[in-house]
């Protein structure tokens, strides 16, 4: 199995010229925002031959990423449209507070400009969070299933990396706002989320660096 250990910064004319040649025979990554957090894995490409990919942990892939193995052999990394929650509003001023309280509760957004994202232009998407999409619908915004690739904001002081989860930590913190919404979190993501309409839930995201095996895109 080819193993992958090297990202790609700037591929030559050449490589080009390969990764192209690739595409066209579907020898080429689709991963979901998930799995492209990881920096060790396996995964099986479009045209379903097993890879190996073994990452210092530099940050998430990104769509586009191309890496490369120690025989020279590239693959390229291309962001899998998921599921997520898309929220748009009838005015900038709106969908700025929307953006401002998931912030505050370091949830991972992608921002979108667009003209079918109603007046404004511009639509916000996050992964599926049924009590966080309750919260903006309180503050007025609109919030609907959508099927993107999901690409979420690389952090300020990040150097262009995503945010990487390869670190141990494990802290909490709380946050006073109108909806009362506190959580804490480690590694294994467990939050609880406390709301004005008394809901709680709790999910786990284990985004250790065991290896997972990814299954071929239908």
């Amino acid at each position: 199995m080819k193993i992958f250990n090297t990202r790609l910064n700037a591929p030559n004319d050449a490589q080009k010229t390969q990764l192209a040649e690739q595409h066209q025979t579907d020898d080429y990554l689709l991963l979901d925002f998930d799995t492209r957090q990881h920096s060790r894995f396996k995964a099986t490409t479009v045209s379903g031959e097993s890879v190996g990919v073994d990452l210092p942990r530099t940050g998430t892939l990104k769509g586009n990423d191309v890496l490369i193995n120690e025989a020279g052999e590239l693959i390229q990394v291309i962001a899998k449209p998921q599921v997520v929650t898309k929220v748009t509003a009838d005015d900038v001023f709106t969908l700025m507070k929307g953006a401002y309280h998931l912030g505050n509760r370091h949830v991972p957004l992608m921002f979108d400009q667009s003209f079918d994202h109603g007046d404004t232009g511009y639509a916000l998407y996050f992964e599926n969070d049924h009590v966080l999409a309750q919260m903006l619908e309180r503050l007025g915004l609109r919030v609907e299933d959508a099927s993107v690739p999901f690409e979420p904001e690389t952090g300020a002081y990040q150097s262009g990396q995503g945010h990487s989860h390869g670190h141990s930590h494990s802290h909490a913190h709380a946050h006073s706002s109108s909806d009362s919404h506190s959580h804490s979190h480690s590694d294994i993501h467990g939050n609880t989320h406390g709301a004005s309409d008394s809901h709680e839930h709790s999910h786990e995201n284990n985004h250790s660096h065991h290896d997972e095996t990814v299954g071929q895109p239908k």
